[in-house]
């Protein structure tokens, strides 16, 4: 199966503890984590990374035990990306990096292509 995410082992933690909490919120639930784009932020485009159902654009990748989706309309964007998780003092959450990007924000959650 094709490799288009990259997760550090500290997003992989944190992915792993989220998806749990989910679970345990409802145990019937069928949702992956989705990864995507949309429009938006100070750069033109911003990430999407929830739990979500699929949906017959997506595409599943399992990879470092996460499964997760991407629509087929996002994929070229996300191709080679590498999400990280930072839990410090002045910054906490998810980062992306993504060679696709020409410019990122100064938060790192908005890129233009």
């Amino acid at each position: 199966m094709e490799k288009i995410i990259e997760f550090t082992t500290g997003a992989l933690i944190e992915i792993k503890r989220l998806n749990s909490l989910e679970i345990m919120a409802n145990p019937l639930n069928d949702k992956v984590l989705r990864i995507g784009v949309k429009g938006g932020g100070c750069s033109g485009m911003t990430y999407i990374l929830e739990f979500d159902q699929t949906t017959p654009s997506d595409e599943i990748f399992n990879t470092q035990d996460i499964t997760y989706c991407i629509d087929k309309t996002h994929k070229l964007y996300l191709i080679g990306m590498t999400i990280d998780w930072e839990n410090g003092l002045q910054n906490r959450g998810f980062t992306f990096k993504n060679p696709n990007a020409s410019k990122t924000c100064g938060c790192g959650t908005s890129f233009a292509v």
